[in-house]
């Protein structure tokens, strides 16, 4: 079937995680953070998808504020920089002004001008996205910003997919689905979506017993594969 509804993924793949300390790393206050920002960036986001996970196989959900919030103490512990609140502070305020990709505002208005619906399915808590999709000036090319929060569960589990048809109506094979996270696009893709994996790193796909059928290396070619 054509596809009428493109689904993506919010941290990391139209919002640049990195960006909070990246940014911080610029600032004067925080020049201890001049050389170690990227390993920061990367435990960081490691360690709040993990705690994802945890939470969901152990029925202990929260809202993904305190995971990213958990997530960052476990960071700057590792990183050295645990006895600094001003700069636990600042990462942490910066989370909710991260810029998006450079693509994605063209991106998404290709999308609506086709007719297309497009939303937001994320771990994401609704004020969390809400003021992410603010900050981006996105909110005109999105009909919706779908959160686990109304699920109570973490992705990949599948009731968090089932939300796109519950808000849109559709078919599972009227869906492109995109994604940063390779488990989350093969988990989409086991789902029945048609699915994106957006694989800025290059990194290597992941063993599981699902593969997401569309691989590239930003969001440039998601209209094409829409059909736009």
């Amino acid at each position: 079937m054509p596809i009428t509804t493109c689904i993506f993924d919010a941290y990391g793949t139209l919002f640049d995680v990195a960006a909070a300390a990246r940014q911080a790393a610029a600032e004067p206050d925080f020049a201890a953070l001049r050389d170690t920002w990227p390993v920061l960036a990367e435990h960081w986001r490691l360690k709040q998808l993990q705690y994802t996970w945890l939470r969901a196989i152990t029925d202990a959900h929260t809202d993904f504020w305190q995971v990213t919030q958990d997530g960052l103490d476990w960071a700057l512990d590792k990183s050295g920089h645990a006895g600094d609140p001003a700069l636990r502070a600042r990462l942490l305020a910066l989370y909710w002004e991260l810029q998006a990709y450079p693509e994605v505002p063209t991106m998404l208005h290709a999308l609506k001008a086709a007719g297309l619906n497009t939303a937001i399915l994320s771990n994401g808590s609704p004020d969390m996205l809400n003021g992410a999709v603010a900050s981006a000036g996105i909110g005109d090319v999105l009909d919706a910003c779908l959160s686990v929060e109304s699920v109570g569960i973490f992705k990949p589990d599948a009731r968090v997919y089932d939300l796109v048809g519950q808000r849109f109506d559709c078919a599972r094979d009227e869906v492109l689905f995109v994604s940063s996270n390779g488990w989350d696009a093969a988990g989409a893709a086991g789902y029945g979506f048609v699915t994106a994996w957006v694989n800025r790193a290059g990194d290597p796909v992941d063993r599981l017993p699902w593969t997401p059928p569309h691989i590239l290396p930003d969001l440039t070619g998601i209209p094409a594969l829409a059909g736009v």
